[in-house]
């Protein structure tokens, strides 16, 4: 058993990541009941919001979930309060500094969790008293590392530098990659995409669509002056793109992404002017699916893949 499987009390080492506009009750409770970890992500909702997500997430399963917490979240006082007054016992924190609120949640008995994109960051959670960490690769949807490490490399150097347990994300979408993470000594992975593309996903249909279309190099990362963001290209990446290439500042590129600019796209299905965050493995993403297929996809794909490279292709 997977020090991830011990640690959350779940069935099988995969997270659903945290995304914003995407994952709601339905998803976090639908991949928990399948036997991963279900992540209500919290980065786009008010407080009272959040509350009553955590409440009908916990009258939908009764297995383990957990809220993904962005620390720079302006009302992240409120949240962290909601999230210990509902009984939530997992956090995943990203987006700041772990220092700020592990103490605090693991007083209140909450098992915490930070995101992070290199070594450095990954030393700084574990003095922090995190319990375990999200190594994520540049692959990965939505907000991403500045050096744009894979996490092919990212991973064995995060392993090496920690005790802790390790979750391996970016680019994780298969069961053959769930199969190269643990390789690469992951006790666990988190799995974003191809999840944003379930069913059960709040995401608006006309972004699935937009992911189950995408090909291989439809994506970029985007916005590396302001906070790096790994985009689909449409009207607004292009104009992103422009700017970026004329020396524009970091104020004219904030003005042109303004505010909701994600909540446009992804929640409202604005395939031009809105912001679609998702990762590279959307090329390899051909269909919208429930949760629970696409769990037990990834688990049958993986029981294949260590059946099959249990053979010495070395003799």
């Amino acid at each position: 058993m997977s020090l991830i499987n011990q640690l959350f009390n779940i069935k099988f080492p995969i997270v659903q990541a945290g995304m914003i506009w995407c994952s709601g009750w339905e998803l976090a409770s639908a991949v928990s009941n399948a036997g991963g970890l279900g992540l209500i992500g919290s980065g786009s909702m008010y407080p009272e919001i959040l509350r009553e997500q955590i409440q009908k997430c916990k009258k939908a399963t009764n297995k383990p979930f957990g809220v993904n917490v962005p620390l720079l979240y302006p009302n992240i006082d409120e949240h962290i309060k909601i999230i210990i007054e509902e009984g939530v016992k997992i956090v995943f924190t990203s987006a700041g500094n772990p220092k700020t609120w592990t103490k605090h949640l693991k007083d209140h008995g909450i098992t915490v969790v930070h995101v992070v994109s290199n070594v450095k960051f990954a030393i700084k959670c574990q003095e922090a008293g995190v319990d375990a960490i999200v190594a994520e690769g540049f692959e990965a949807g939505g907000h991403n590392g500045r050096e744009e490490t894979t996490t092919l490399v990212l991973i064995p150097q995060v392993k090496k530098a920690i005790t802790i347990p390790l979750i391996a994300a970016g680019g994780i979408g298969s069961g053959q990659a769930i199969a190269a993470a643990f390789a690469l000594g992951a006790d666990g992975v988190q799995v974003g995409s191809r999840f944003a593309v379930t069913h059960e996903s709040s995401c608006h249909i006309n972004f699935k669509n937009a992911i189950v279309n995408a090909k291989e190099g439809d994506t970029q990362l985007s916005l590396k002056q302001l906070t790096p963001v790994r985009l689909i290209k449409n009207a607004f990446f292009e104009k992103v793109t422009a700017l970026e290439k004329s020396g524009a500042s970091v104020e004219e590129l904030s003005a042109l992404l303004g505010r909701g600019r994600a909540k446009k796209g992804m929640f409202e299905g604005d395939l031009e002017e809105g912001e679609l965050e998702i990762g590279q493995v959307s090329g390899a993403i051909d269909k919208i699916q429930t949760a629970k297929e696409v769990m037990e996809e990834l688990v049958a794909e993986y029981n294949a893949t260590i059946k099959k490279i249990g053979q010495n292709f070395f003799n």
